[in-house]
């Protein structure tokens, strides 16, 4: 509709007068280039403003009205130029193009859910499992490990300490829009987030953590003692986290230890107690792979990060930061190497080890830590890592 009306203007505004070029489509046509093809007759004039410049047009007959409201509609001069590309673009909702506008993905969020969940689910990060998959994978290794030698892994604790993940992480995430509200507005890629655009008040976003809580609670209370009190140990992890880029350097160490407590708690949820010698190497295996991933993650803010103040590794690193990142990433699989020795794992697990270093590797040898999208893809690959982890350890465990 929208081509179809920008031709009709077109052809009546150049047999209506000469004095209108079509040139002034062009997005990068100014004011100064305007201003010689249109006599200034004050009375006859409009002033449109736009979110780029201010351009006036002298009145043609009675279809100037008709034209600067549809140039009001836009927020660009471009869309009448690319209008045949954006053909039905005006039919949606204004908070989707306002999102759209903004550079913002639209998302299963926002094209199925009901209007007032969207910003709570937003919150969650539900559209972005990567986080739930990086907090559950652990979880699913131990677990794993403690299983009998050649049977599979209880279903029921997989199924708990899923469901376990992506609570914890909303609840992570929530507490991170909290208390990071006014840092958020600074940075690029968090400023829409829904406590720092405003869509939420901070008093929702309390109540949204005490709900998301209150659903861990019920997962959690269905372990044994010695898992409840170590699963509500982990809460001052979590609560105390996005504190950390303001303290230190080293915030991505402290996200390690937060998010692979699963490391210790699905141990014990099998066992009821802990062994050393096979949790604690699988536990700093976890903590090591974090500082690979959350450092190549936390390159996509350093510039925001420097304007506004805040620590992280990508900055600590540097220009060294591959060589860094290759060091914690040999720690990683080194670890990993000995808790599986010392759970006696068979040699599937090891055939899975090389290929997950293999995946480790490329991710750092590869990455263009001057590319957001980049940096934003290898840290995602790692959900890819984390299953080739719990595939050796599984078929490991089944060989034994």
């Amino acid at each position: 509709m929208a081509a179809v009306f920008l031709s009709r203007v077109s052809r009546r505004l150049r047999s209506s007068s000469p004095l209108l070029s079509p040139s002034i489509f062009d997005p990068y046509f100014t004011n100064s280039q305007l201003k010689p093809l249109i006599p200034f007759h004050q009375p006859h004039l409009k002033t449109l403003d736009t979110k780029f410049e201010t351009c006036k047009y002298h009145q043609l007959g009675g279809f100037d009205d008709q034209l600067l409201n549809f140039l009001r509609s836009s927020s660009n001069i471009q869309l009448a130029r690319n209008s045949t590309s954006s053909v039905g673009e005006g039919r949606k909702s204004g908070e989707n193009q306002n999102e759209k506008k903004s550079g913002v993905q639209l998302s299963w969020i926002d094209l199925y859910l009901p209007e007032p969940v969207r910003p709570y689910a937003h919150l969650a990060r539900l559209d972005k499992p990567i986080g739930t998959w990086l907090l559950a994978w652990p979880c699913m290794w131990s677990i794993t490990l403690a299983a009998s030698p050649g049977n599979l892994p209880d279903l029921k604790l997989l199924a708990l300490f899923g469901c376990g993940s992506l609570l914890l992480r909303g609840a992570g995430c929530t507490v991170n829009d909290l208390l990071d509200r006014d840092i958020d507005t600074k940075v690029e890629r968090t400023r829409l987030r829904p406590v720092a655009s405003g869509r939420l008040t901070p008093f929702q976003g309390i109540g949204f953590l005490g709900f998301q809580l209150l659903l861990g609670l019920g997962i959690l209370v269905q372990l044994n003692n010695y898992s409840i009190v170590l699963g509500a140990s982990s809460l001052l992890l979590v609560f105390t986290y996005p504190l950390m880029k303001r303290l230190t350097f080293w915030p991505q160490a402290y996200l390690g230890l937060t998010f692979n407590w699963g490391a210790l708690l699905g141990w014990t949820a099998v066992k009821g107690s802990l062994d050393p010698a096979i949790v604690l190497p699988l536990y700093m295996s976890g903590v090591c792979w974090t500082l690979v991933y959350d450092t190549i993650y936390a390159h996509q803010d350093k510039e925001d990060d420097l304007k506004v103040g805040v620590k992280s590794t990508a900055l600590r690193f540097g220009a060294l930061t591959k060589k860094w990142v290759t060091g914690f990433g040999i720690a990683s699989i080194s670890s990993l190497g000995l808790s599986g020795y010392n759970a006696d794992l068979g040699w599937p697990f090891y055939a899975s080890l090389m290929a997950a270093s293999g995946q480790l590797a490329w991710q750092i040898w590869t990455v263009d830590l001057s590319s957001r999208a980049d940096c934003n893809r290898k840290f995602v690959s790692n959900k890819w890592f984390g299953a080739t982890v719990f595939s050796g350890i599984l078929f490991g465990r089944l060989a034994t």
